[in-house]
């Protein structure tokens, strides 16, 4: 028995070694850039007869630009809760600081997992990227376990000791992110092809289903397979399928949309609900489309400076879950189109810095990982918007490092943690 464990474990010690290999050797799929204007640039690497890549000695580079962006959001994102929630707070919990007290603590545990997360070598999360994959579904198959809890008719939450409850579909962002990188630095050039492509997708769809067969959470759902396609679109040659396949779908959604309108006007589905009071929410302001009237009363209302920090009205009672979904309208009503203008400004920032990591990444695992949570912050980002501006049906989106969600900033803050473990990878070198 003794000697089968320790053959098993030899077994999986050479497996992890062989995982490694793998993210560590895998080529970059990016031409070496300029990093820091000045002195300082990117070292550039060096290929062998091999194809093997040795990277010059250099100081180690660290991305405080986008750590700045990022503690500049999270603080922005207290100042706004507290103001879009206070007035809720008071009235369901008799203390208006209940949701800013629990979102700055959870922030601060999500800056510490940041720093965890930057700390590990990020080659090592991708040696057990199977294994968070697969742990990803089992956590979301406990949600329909007597562990799971179900808040505001949605089942999507574990129940933890103390009273604490967990995402799991959030994790599995995360999971899918590593897993889908790992898989192309594994396929190498089969990755191209419509071979491993397949493969790829199916890895994807899998994830898709169990987040929505297993939480009912079709907002993720679309997010998890959306970075699926974003990581693939990276390393095929070609875009012309992609574009034809995004022109396909929209004009599927868009057939859809029109036979919606006409044939399901009465439908008992709450998806189908959505949709059509998004395209009508006038004729169901007494129920379906009445968040959205009313967050686009808040638009409207603040015009282009808005009415002043801590003046909003729509959050008094009048648009339900301000602080979660919907926080992005009273940013609006209170700091006008140019406080929502430097919000979104701020987000292409985040997205900019993680573009210029991913560009001087030391090898492709590296890139892919960056462009991942880069994806999944511009989908998080754009949907969440076009929610609240009624350019989409009304989905559960929350606006990243802002709208309150305790699992959301723990694990928003863990993927810039392996944002800026790529970072310290890239070294620089003093040029003369």
């Amino acid at each position: 028995m003794r000697n089968y464990e320790s053959d098993a474990y030899r077994k999986y010690r050479s497996s992890m070694e062989q995982r490694q290999k793998v993210v560590r050797t895998s080529g970059s799929p990016y031409s070496q850039q300029t990093a820091v204007q000045g002195k300082r640039q990117i070292v550039e690497r060096s290929a062998s007869t091999k194809r093997k890549r040795t990277r010059e000695k250099g100081k180690p580079y660290y991305d405080y630009d986008l750590l700045l962006v990022i503690i500049f959001l999270m603080c922005f994102g207290l100042v706004m809760l507290y103001s879009s929630s206070a007035y809720s707070a008071q009235n369901d919990y008799n203390n208006d600081m209940f949701f800013f007290t629990r979102q700055a603590i959870i922030g601060i545990i999500g800056f510490i997992a940041m720093f965890i997360v930057s700390k590990i070598d990020y080659h090592l999360y991708g040696a057990y990227a199977k294994e968070f994959f697969w742990f990803s579904m089992f956590l979301m198959a406990l949600v329909q376990t007597p562990l799971g809890k179900t808040v505001n008719g949605a089942r999507r939450w574990i129940r933890l000791p103390g009273g604490l409850s967990l995402q799991p579909a959030e994790f599995t962002k995360i999971a899918v992110i590593l897993f889908i990188a790992y898989e192309i630095c594994l396929f190498g050039q089969k990755a191209k092809k419509w071979d491993g492509i397949k493969i790829l997708l199916g890895y994807g769809l899998v994830a898709t289903l169990g987040v929505f067969l297993l939480t009912d959470n079709l907002s993720t759902a679309i997010i998890v397979f959306a970075i699926t396609c974003i990581l693939i679109f990276v390393v095929h040659p070609k875009t012309k399928p992609f574009v034809a396949g995004v022109i396909a779908v929209g004009i599927v959604g868009i057939i859809g949309i029109i036979l919606l309108k006409y044939t399901l006007a009465e439908s008992d589905n709450f998806r189908m609900r959505r949709i059509i009071a998004w395209l009508n929410p006038e004729a169901y302001s007494d129920n379906t489309g009445f968040q959205t009237l009313q967050a686009l009363y808040a638009i409207g209302s603040g015009g282009l400076w808005g009415k002043g920090l801590g003046q909003s009205m729509q959050k008094l009672g009048f648009l339900p879950e301000a602080q979660n979904d919907m926080v992005f309208s009273i940013i609006c009503e209170e700091l006008g189109l140019f406080g929502a203008f430097c919000v979104i400004l701020l987000f292409v920032m985040l997205l900019w810095r993680m573009m210029v990591i991913a560009n001087n990444a030391p090898d492709l695992f590296g890139a892919l990982l960056v462009v991942g949570v880069m994806g999944h912050f511009a989908i998080q980002v754009v949907l969440n918007i076009a929610v609240v501006t009624n350019s989409i049906p009304n989905t559960g989106i929350t606006l990243p490092f802002i709208s309150y969600g305790g699992t959301s900033i723990l694990f928003l803050m863990s993927e810039v943690g392996l944002v800026l473990n790529v970072s310290k990878s890239i070294r620089l070198r003093d040029v003369g």
